[in-house]
């Protein structure tokens, strides 16, 4: 896993990797299950994620990692942790199992609020090489990883990693500090947690609420009943052409049949998977990957 760490280094902002983001969110659910995704609940415990400088640093590692792997499912993986000079925050060895070597960057001996962090990455990791789930490009693999991490309750502590201020610029991972509270609010949303009052630095907390209001987006795009009034009339242009919309928008309209009749196809808001309904006026329809039940005004 990357970081990005110092007083000069640029840190990324805003939604660059968002298509990757809800593409991982998708596969999450396509290969896991909805029962699947929501049997990692609740997220890692901020108490479990405390280590401090009283407690032996290999022990105290082994006790992260074997905590990070019971949050991930992975009861049958062990992890074992090497502290050494490396460039990037950590690496792990993805073998056949059950034990599994991380190893972490040096500085993490004495800055070991972020070590859970680090391990959260790499852990997802191990948890993915096992689903056999992965992007043939090995960037938005990594983009995957990241976001597997979040939305399956242990990538919080990734954003909480994020501090950038006078004297520090520190990022752990590849998403974005927004794109990571677009992730935890998806999750937030789903399993009706606050992950807010976790947060120990106020810039995680800060993209944790920009991420989110991107994220409630989400829920109010058309056809969903809960669209604004701009988005409603928008739609309802673009239904009376048949047409795809010209703004953005990610609906699609297409012959239901022989007749002049039209569905509508839409990012279903939970699990991104396409969701087609018949256009005709009020409707619920539920996900057939999410089973999220959706009320739309087709």
């Amino acid at each position: 896993m990357k970081e990005n760490d110092g007083p000069r280094r640029a840190i990324e902002h805003g939604f660059p990797h968002l298509a990757t983001v809800r593409a991982s969110i998708t596969a999450l659910f396509r290969r896991m299950s909805a029962d699947g995704i929501r049997a990692h609940a609740p997220s890692f415990s901020p108490a479990d994620a405390a280590f401090d400088a009283s407690e032996d640093l290999h022990l105290g590692a082994q006790r992260l990692a074997s905590a990070m792997v019971r949050a991930l499912r992975l009861p049958e993986a062990r992890m074992v942790v090497a502290f050494r000079p490396m460039d990037e925050a950590a690496t792990v060895e993805l073998t056949a199992g059950p034990e599994y070597f991380v190893e972490v960057n040096d500085r993490f001996r004495t800055h070991r609020r972020d070590l859970a962090a680090a391990l959260s990455h790499e852990v997802a990791h191990v948890l993915l090489h096992r689903l056999e789930l992965a992007f043939p490009d090995p960037a938005e693999n990594e983009i995957l990883t990241d976001t597997a991490a979040a939305y399956l309750g242990a990538g919080w502590l990734l954003l909480d990693a994020y501090r950038e201020d006078a004297l520090t610029h520190q990022r752990l991972g590849y998403l974005t500090p927004e794109e990571f509270g677009y992730v935890l609010a998806k999750r937030a949303a789903l399993f009706d947690e606050d992950p807010s009052p976790w947060f120990t630095s106020p810039q995680a907390y800060e993209a944790y609420v920009r991420g989110s209001a991107l994220a409630a987006r989400d829920l109010r795009r058309a056809p969903l009943a809960a669209a604004g009034p701009a988005a409603r009339r928008r739609y309802a242009r673009a239904r009376r052409c048949g047409l795809a919309p010209r703004d953005g928008s990610a609906y699609r309209f297409e012959p239901a049949g022989s007749g002049p009749a039209l569905r509508v196809s839409f990012p279903c808001p939970v699990c991104e998977q396409r969701v087609r309904v018949p256009v005709g006026g009020r409707l619920r329809a539920r996900c057939g990957l999410c089973r999220s039940v959706l009320d739309c005004d087709t």
